[in-house]
């Protein structure tokens, strides 16, 4: 981690931290709909903790969310879930909780002792018409839409699969001597072309590495990775919200909001440069002076919480089809990484450009970390990028 200096430690609210999370966007073309059914997302959490509570998240919906109840349990299989674990999850005291168009819910404490690195599934039956208008659609992992409330059934054995999760945007775990670290960025980081249901994230390989360790063990890690997402400009007008609202817009909602934040990693600019001329109007052109001006906004932003905040290096990219690609957005891309380097902005910089390149051309992905694209990592670029963060400094950068 090069450059991470120790600034004063930030004050950490004791008490709840993020085990998973999943920024809120806007469906595809067709809005999934849903009408006395039950979703069950399947989530992978990070640390473990003594009880567990839900976030539900209505903030792009044009109407009222009204969930009919919810249960939460750990995943055996597929859509098995552990009978042993099953526990309701009330709002208020009520089982039933309507969240207002635009708004948020949190859930009353679960009394569930939470393993790290399992995987939950959180259950919602959905009685009314629901426009699923606030999704995460790359979830890279298969939940299930059953029938009527199912929210208790221990198999749903005629549901379909969906690789998207609906409303769920967050599980904390009780954890006083927790932190939570949050991963802000667009596809790389949200995963995209890794292998499914296999949680090879690089935030993933950054989570079970830490829960490896003793001293670390008391950290969540929040993936707030949107696919396409940009931090200067929302999504494309004709893509509706698929990629997110602008990172400077999400930013404190998606990080500094997270219970019990301590650090965030911003891995995002890379579609700043690509999507003009490629997705978005040629207009829509930023300068590397403009990214910096908008990392920098952050950097002061979380300062002012109390909040580390780290720089991550934007990775090679050429080779990119359609526009994405070019010389002038390449020179862009090294200026940017130049200053990430040596501003001095960030509490710390992971370089993981450094990490992924070709040594014998630095402008592309190194072959075995080229998931194909030349733009996303795969596996083994994945499980390289979480590789590259040193662990040590977290030893001791979250004492209160």
């Amino acid at each position: 981690m090069n450059g991470m200096s120790q600034p004063e430690a930030p004050r950490v609210p004791q008490g709840w931290i993020a085990t998973w999370t999943a920024s809120p966007a806007g469906p595809p073309s067709e809005t999934p709909r849903f009408r006395d059914q039950t979703v069950r997302s399947v989530i992978r959490t990070s640390a473990g903790g003594a009880r567990c509570r839900v976030r539900l998240s209505n903030v792009f919906g044009r109407t009222p969310l009204v969930v009919g109840a919810t249960r939460l349990a750990l995943r055996r299989s597929g859509a098995q879930i552990d009978a042993a674990s099953v526990r309701p999850v009330t709002f208020g005291g009520a089982g039933r909780v309507t969240i207002p168009a635009g708004a948020q819910a949190v859930s009353d404490p679960v009394q569930l002792e939470v393993p790290p690195l399992a995987d939950l599934a959180v259950s919602l039956w959905l009685p009314e018409p629901t426009a699923a208008d606030t999704m995460h659609f790359q979830a890279l992992q298969t939940s299930y839409v059953a029938r009527g409330d199912a929210t208790a059934a221990l198999d749903l054995p005629e549901a379909q699969p969906t690789t998207a999760w609906h409303f769920l945007t967050g599980v904390d775990v009780w954890r006083p001597d927790g932190a939570t670290i949050v991963v802000f960025g667009d596809s790389i980081t949200d995963g995209a072309n890794s292998s499914p249901d296999r949680n090879l994230r690089w935030p993933d390989v950054l989570a079970a590495r830490l829960q490896a360790r003793t001293t670390t063990r008391r950290l969540g890690v929040a993936n707030q990775g949107i696919i396409g997402n940009r931090l200067l400009h929302p999504t494309a007008a004709q893509l509706g919200n698929l990629f997110g609202p602008a990172g400077l817009a999400r930013f404190d909602r998606d990080v500094l909001e997270q219970p019990g934040v301590a650090c965030a990693i911003v891995l995002l600019g890379i579609n700043d440069l690509g999507h003009p001329g490629a997705v978005a109007p040629l207009d829509e052109a930023v300068s590397a002076e403009e990214l910096q001006t908008g990392l920098t906004q952050l950097v002061e932003r979380a300062h002012r919480k109390g909040i580390r905040i780290l720089g991550a290096t934007l990775t090679p990219f050429e080779g990119t089809a359609d526009g994405f690609y070019s010389p002038e957005k390449e020179a862009k891309r090294q200026t940017v990484n130049n200053w990430i380097r040596t501003a001095g902005r960030f509490d710390g910089v992971l370089d993981l450009d450094a990490a992924v390149r070709d040594p014998e051309h630095p402008a592309r992905l190194a072959p075995d970390y080229d998931a194909g694209d030349h733009l996303h990592p795969s596996d083994a670029g994945m499980s390289a990028i979480g590789r590259a963060i040193p662990l040590e400094p977290f030893d001791s950068s979250f004492e209160r």
